[in-house]
């Protein structure tokens, strides 16, 4: 297996610390509003990442940590007139929700900031007692950035030019611009944690320092996270940790590519920004998963309806050829074009989980079983499980066909009682040889998105595209 490494900025094989355990840690959300696009592609890469190491025999501890304590969760709870503890209760709950919903398996652990307190204050008192952060006038504490040799190794980045380049917050209390804050003193009236320089709070940077190395050792195996995070926040999350520990941090950095909505960057100033819970409002929440499946995870995604009908039809296809078998007891013992499916998909998986070459792998069982259901059925049943259980390691496929065919988790354009009196309504003009009446009846469906198929047995319908 070989894994893109953003620090060394090649694919290197992977070789966990301890053989057959894997240790990641990925940086969650901070918790002051509902999740959007951007978090949804973090979740489901991991997600991915995690289920594929977990297929492949790894023993993998994952760990997303929550911040609920920052300046933005204070000034949102501020303007709501809200407790801290409330809105963060709030917001966690429905990143939970949002994330099941798009079918997101819960991390192992999911540290809080505030329950680790401790911890970063003891971290602080280590790097202090090295000389790399410093107490200043004002009850802040800072990193002195100059100390820590391989600064910028990350991003690739020089020192001097970050001074003369960079946005860089300038105060009177740092000794360099650089240098940026371990613990904020409390302003009057904020939520604060006793410590030796004062009443504060962490700073976000020092908060996943202190929770991965406590959760999963002081050099683990992969570190992973938003395309926006590589800087400030892991090259911070690097100098603190390895000053502090005099070990390296993390074997492996992997970072999941940007969201784009038609194209553009998603931001709120350009009207293109979506939460979760916005586009599951219109689309169902396995067509969204596929989407963000689609895409190599470091490669940027664009959202957009066609994106979406894209992504549905390519669910369609597989769900279209489970439709009707009967997989209850089923073991796809050693069919072949399973045993070669699994080969092709494995080989996609180990190179960088490349999701796109492991779909198509998925594809071509899906034709075999297309053809298995005309020339042999009796072995299509194998083959739709091998499908199911190869298409789970990407967290697809796991709803029931018709269920899928008709909607799903989609709000349907018109109810489904409504959609078998118009069948039923087009039944009888046929009978009564009205085929203009029948064929009206099949292009106003049609338009709707909702597609009649006839047979033997009668008329039958699936959703075949839904408008936002």
């Amino acid at each position: 297996m070989q894994i893109y490494n953003t620090l060394t900025r090649r694919k290197e094989p992977f070789t966990p610390i301890e053989p057959g355990r894997v240790r990641m840690y990925v940086c969650g959300m901070t918790v002051y509003d509902y999740c959007h696009l951007g978090h949804a592609r973090v979740m489901v890469a991991f997600d991915v990442i995690t289920r594929y190491l977990r297929a492949r025999g790894y023993d993998v501890t994952y760990v997303r940590n929550i911040t609920d304590i920052d300046d933005k969760i204070l000034k949102r709870a501020d303007e709501n007139d809200e407790r801290i503890s409330a809105l963060t209760e709030r917001m966690i709950a429905a990143m939970h929700e949002d994330e099941a919903r798009l079918f997101v398996a819960r991390p192992d652990a999911e540290p809080r900031a505030t329950d680790h307190i401790d911890e970063i204050v003891s971290m602080i008192e280590t790097l202090i007692g090295k000389g790399y952060a410093y107490a200043a006038d004002n009850g802040d504490v800072y990193y002195r950035v100059r100390k820590f040799e391989g600064y910028g190794k990350l991003n690739n980045r020089d020192l001097d030019e970050m001074r003369s380049g960079a946005r860089v917050e300038v105060e009177a209390h740092k000794e360099d611009p650089l240098d940026f804050v371990l613990w904020k003193a409390a302003k009057a009236g904020e939520e604060s944690w006793p410590s030796p320089w004062g009443e504060g709070r962490p700073g976000w940077h020092i908060e996943c320092s202190a929770m991965s190395t406590c959760c999963l050792g002081e050099t683990f195996d992969i570190h992973g996270g938003g395309p926006d995070l590589t800087f400030p926040h892991h090259e911070n999350e690097i100098a603190q940790s390895e000053a502090a520990t005099g070990k390296p941090y993390v074997n492996t950095w992997m970072h999941a590519g940007a969201v784009r909505v038609n194209q553009e960057k998603m931001s709120k100033s350009l009207g293109n920004f979506f939460t979760i819970r916005d586009v599951l409002e219109h689309h169902d929440p396995e067509v969204v998963r596929y989407l963000l499946v689609a895409s190599h995870y470091r490669s940027p995604i664009n959202y957009a309806l066609d994106s979406l009908s894209e992504a549905r039809k390519s669910l369609e296809r597989f769900y279209t050829a489970l439709d009707g078998l009967d997989l209850v007891g089923v073991d796809e013992a050693d069919s072949a074009p399973v045993v070669q499916a699994e080969r092709a998909f494995n080989a996609a998986m180990d190179d960088d989980f490349n999701t796109p070459v492991a779909l198509s792998a998925l594809f071509d069982l899906t034709r075999e079983l297309n053809r298995a259901k005309k020339e042999a059925p009796a072995s299509a049943p194998r083959l739709a499980v091998g499908l199911k259980r190869l298409a789970g390691v990407l967290g697809l496929l796991q709803q029931d066909p018709a269920t899928f065919l008709k909607g799903g988790d989609t709000a349907l354009p018109l109810p489904a009682a409504d959609i078998d009196a118009r069948i039923a309504e087009r039944a009888a003009a046929k009978q009564a040889k009205d085929f203009a009446r029948a064929d009206a009846i099949r292009d106003e469906l049609a338009a709707l998105g909702i597609e009649l198929k006839d047979s033997r047995e009668g008329t039958t319908w699936v959703l075949t595209s839904v408008d936002d």
